[in-house]
């Protein structure tokens, strides 16, 4: 009989990182070591290791005495990261428009078209694949950071962050946002077609800030407001 294999302190990390970020583990949450060392089946010692990690990261808290609860949303380094994206993401694809390619043109509509495939489904929101559809969503910005040869850039703005990242999975199970996300690559998409770099900014700016336009007053109702910080 084959033995299964034991997991290494950084695949655990990830595991417990990508279930924090799609929601899965909820803010203020605690996770218990003994929980995690039977889920995973190795000792307490790593699973320290673990958490030490998410703390230092800015994913969960460590009381002593208490446990590690999972570090509820900072909406305010959420907007400052989103204000970063729009400022860096319109210098990139302004560059991209300028001097694009034909062939590169057609790998961006080439994502697009695949992002319209990943929106299929979503008068389902139980069944819909949200994970497929943020890759799409990705994979389509990712172009132009690689044809301008900007992906240092795009790993720091992709990178999976503790407020930022949250808040985007927010935005699409709490406000449906799947139609205004895909309407506003189509919008790119013209903009891309058309040569045109008039109103990248103000596009940029409301695609990536559509989560707190989108979710508006909801913010601040009990379904929502544990997810943020109690100053907020």
């Amino acid at each position: 009989m084959e033995m299964k294999r034991q997991l290494s302190v950084n695949e655990i990390y990830e595991m417990v990182q990508n279930e924090i970020v799609s929601l899965a583990i909820k803010p203020n949450e605690m996770l218990g070591e003994n929980a995690l060392s039977a889920r995973f089946g190795v000792s307490r010692t790593p699973i320290r290791s673990v958490l030490q990690r998410l703390q230092e990261n800015g994913f969960v808290r460590i009381i002593a005495g208490k446990g590690t609860f999972v570090e509820p949303i900072n909406i305010e380094i959420a907007s400052e990261l989103i204000y970063l994206r729009v400022s860096v993401e319109s210098r990139v694809l302004r560059d991209f428009i300028m001097t694009a390619s034909p062939t590169d043109i057609e790998s961006v509509r080439y994502a697009y078209h695949m992002l319209l495939e990943a929106a299929e489904g979503t008068d389902d929101i139980e069944t819909f694949d949200i994970n497929n559809f943020l890759q799409k969503d990705l994979d389509m910005h990712k172009i132009w950071f690689k044809t301008m040869n900007k992906m240092h850039l795009w790993d720091l703005v992709t990178k999976p962050h503790p407020d930022y990242s949250r808040f985007i999975r927010l935005d699409i199970v709490g406000a449906r946002n799947v139609p205004d996300v895909i309407n506003e690559h189509g919008k790119i998409m013209e903009l891309i077609d058309s040569k045109t770099i008039d109103g990248i900014e103000e596009l940029m700016s409301s695609h990536l800030s559509g989560g707190i336009r989108r979710l508006g007053s909801k913010l601040f109702t009990d379904e929502y407001k544990n997810y943020f910080q109690a100053s907020f």
